[in-house]
């Protein structure tokens, strides 16, 4: 989930707007070209992913905790979203509530602004830190969830960005056995752009949605 830097780049842009005398940043809502894309992915992506039982079986995968929007993302590993109908995240509330979607494209895929569904480039920001994420199982069956290291950390302990394995994090201190790890994987230096899929007062593209709470157990949420 990077709805922060989402709101930071808005921030960034909004600063380099007065400087630069460049358009205004652009709304919350969507523009009139971007409403079937917001319309259609909102209506298809509920009907087929209502739920994280239902998001599992399509091929996510949940890796993270619930962060300070409410939200806990779960990824399919496919980076290169082929249409709206293939969002590489997919968000839940702790209650299993689908909150939203990101959609993304890898820097080299192409290294330039995504300009597609009808979206505005601006609408995408880009991700550009690949680093490692891995999922842990416990002793007592609960799973240790949002846990990741920095692509320079990897590669000093002489891990393989493109190709992480249990071993490296042994080396590393992380874990003591590689069997703990149930998953590991690269998150690539990527494009991303983010819709909420649930009613949002603040628009689809907005940071936040005061519609949706945090649970009070989120003390240390995401970003």
């Amino acid at each position: 989930m990077k709805r922060a830097l989402f709101a930071l780049a808005l921030s960034f842009f909004a600063a380099s707007a007065v400087m630069a005398q460049t358009p205004a940043p652009l709304p919350d809502t969507p523009l009139p070209s971007e409403l079937v894309f917001v319309q259609n992915a909102t209506k298809d992506l509920n009907a087929r992913f209502p739920n994280p039982a239902a998001a599992i079986k399509g091929g996510y995968f949940r890796y993270n905790n619930e962060d300070k929007t409410g939200a806990i993302s779960y990824a399919n590993l496919k980076w290169n979203s082929v249409d709206p109908r293939h969002p590489s995240q997919l968000w839940y509330d702790v209650k299993g509530r689908l909150l939203g979607a990101d959609f993304s494209r890898t820097l080299t895929m192409p290294a330039v602004t995504p300009n597609i569904w009808g979206l505005s480039p601006g609408r995408w920001f880009k991700f550009g830190a690949a680093h490692v994420h891995w999922i842990v199982k416990n002793p007592d069956g609960t799973m240790t969830y949002g846990l990741a290291a920095r692509r320079k950390d990897w590669l000093a302990a002489g891990g393989d960005i493109n190709n992480p394995q249990a071993s490296t994090l042994v080396k590393m201190g992380k874990v003591k056995d590689a069997s703990q790890v149930v998953k590991i994987f690269q998150f690539p230096a990527q494009w991303d752009t983010e819709i909420w899929l649930t009613p949002n007062p603040k628009g689809a593209f907005a940071a936040t949605n005061p519609l949706v709470h945090p649970s009070t157990a989120n003390a240390k949420g995401e970003m």
